[in-house]
């Protein structure tokens, strides 16, 4: 059957943020039963679209119709109204409450909560059925893992009779198995009809997934065109205005001596939970490691605990010589003179000061040292002289010392925290989430200098929830689960299926 109006048509959507263009003169068609892909280098304006149609924001100009009919979403139950559902990169679930109560949450039969469950059970297992959708319904939140959590979120939606479905970046917390069963039951609902439009960065999501896929660059939108017609270059180059290196480029790594030696690890979180249990790893100068994991499962506090963020048990030495993992000499300080370097997973809770400037940020931490201290005070200059020339090194845009951290983009702050730990000459790099959040142009850049640190001799853990950033980046690849270490790969030995099985806690 061929379908005489589009499921979404927007035209000429406009909104500003004050001095901010977000949106400028967008026009798109969505045309129902397909997967619509939309891509963009962060703030091309993708969010701020798709929380229009969501009625999260109102458009300064411009119309939505649904269905070919004009249609005015002042809110989010105006969009629910109209057959609008969305499921958000972080899931909007009660953990306490159980499936069925989130599902029904926001939409019950009157005031009476009995026959509302006794309605949406039956809902829910015909949803479930036919979608493959299955998940137990009296199962807490707090209960289930996020690709189950994910489903929730998708029947919540169907159960408010949604027609179309806005997924923003979905795979961002699932192992490869839970994102491969995503993409099934997002066929599935494509099949039965369903419109879908997937926001994701993964142009390889794109090009598997998707039917169509529209580019939007600085707040318009520069190209629509079908997947089958195109290419991860050609999309690429529409995102960034350039052609982009889509693999990292390295040559094979020449490991030295071991610089980091982990034997026996352990953690034990305020709860009185062991998150790390008996960790034993090695990385050598010149090489770079990769630990895989979904989050959650011990990398986070295996990167605090080595930066001096959290206290630990067992033994590790840094180029033979111990490290202190309790009392005061396990702190942020101490480890950056004995020669750990830190990129923190979270740039803006841990990395930098949001509201201070880029030139006293490039100095956190090491703001004792000899050159940046003037006797008792800082030597401000030389500080402001010396972040303009990092800002010039790393391509920070705009390269304005003066401007305060918040003020940059999500690329432009981890540049910022890159130069600032990768220019001290460490002997040892500890990377959290390189290129979490970060545009594909910046990613390529934040690749080459990690690459380039190895070949300097150095030692690099890398910690990344992106299997296809490991497996390109690292020279080997240890996998977590549940606070241990499920095995050890050389990248060109391996690939996405068995590691996701051992991020799953399968096999050895």
């Amino acid at each position: 059957m061929t379908a005489t109006h589009p499921a979404i048509e927007l035209k000429g959507i406009s909104k500003a943020f004050g001095p901010v263009q977000a949106n400028k003169d967008i026009s798109i068609r969505v045309m129902p039963g397909t997967i619509h892909g939309i891509i963009g280098e962060n703030g091309a304006g993708k969010s701020t679209l798709m929380s229009i149609l969501y009625g999260f924001y109102k458009a300064d100009a411009g119309e939505v119709f649904i269905a070919g009919q004009k249609t005015d979403i002042p809110d989010s139950q105006a969009a629910i109204a109209a057959g609008i559902g969305m499921v958000f990169q972080h899931f909007k679930l009660v953990e306490n409450f159980t499936v069925l109560e989130n599902i029904i949450l926001g939409a019950e039969d009157g005031g009476f909560l009995k026959p509302s469950l006794a309605k949406a059970r039956k809902s829910l297992v015909d949803l479930a059925a036919e979608y493959e959708l299955n998940v137990d319904p009296d199962a807490r939140i707090e209960e289930i893992g996020v690709g189950m959590q994910q489903r929730v979120e998708i029947l919540k939606a169907l159960y408010r009779q949604a027609d179309i479905l806005i997924l923003d970046e979905p795979t961002g917390v699932l192992t490869p198995a839970e994102a491969d069963q995503l993409f099934r039951i997002l066929g599935r609902l494509r099949e039965e009809g369903k419109t879908i439009i997937l926001i994701t960065h993964k142009l390889r999501e794109i090009m598997d997934t998707t039917d169509t896929v529209s580019v939007m660059r600085r707040g318009e939108m520069t190209a629509t065109v079908k997947t089958s017609e195109t290419s991860p270059e050609q999309l690429a180059e529409l995102m960034v205005g350039r052609k982009v290196l889509l693999r990292v480029d390295k040559t094979p790594a020449a490991p030295g001596p071991v610089v980091l030696d982990i034997q026996n690890l352990r953690v034990v979180d305020e709860q009185k939970v062991e998150r790390l249990r008996g960790i034993d790893l090695q990385v050598r100068a010149g090489e770079i490691l990769g630990i895989a994991g979904v989050a959650g499962n011990g990398q986070s506090e295996l990167l605090e605990v080595l930066g001096g963020y959290a206290d630990g048990t067992g033994t590790v030495t840094l180029n033979g010589q111990p490290i202190d993992l309790t009392g005061k000499y396990s702190d942020g300080r101490s480890r950056r003179t004995n020669g750990i370097a830190h990129v923190p997973e979270d740039r803006q809770r841990e990395g930098l000061i949001m509201d201070f400037a880029a030139w006293e940020n490039t100095a956190f931490g090491y703001h004792h040292d000899p050159a940046y201290t003037s006797g008792l005070l800082s030597n401000n200059a030389a500080i402001k002289a010396e972040t303009q020339a990092k800002m010039n090194r790393f391509d920070v845009r705009p390269p304005n010392p003066q401007l305060a951290a918040k003020n940059f983009s999500g690329g432009n702050q981890q540049k910022i925290v890159l130069a600032r730990e990768i220019e001290r000459n460490p002997d040892l790099l500890l990377v959290g989430q390189p290129t979490r959040g970060v545009d594909i142009g910046a990613i390529e850049f934040i690749h080459q200098q990690i690459v380039a640190l190895r070949d300097q001799g150095k030692a690099i853990l890398l910690v990344s929830v992106e299997l296809e950033e490991i497996l390109s980046l690292a020279d080997r690849v240890a996998v977590m689960f549940d606070g241990q270490i499920m095995g050890e790969r050389l990248s060109q030995d391996t690939d996405e299926k068995e590691l996701g099985l051992l991020m799953a806690g399968v096999g050895a």
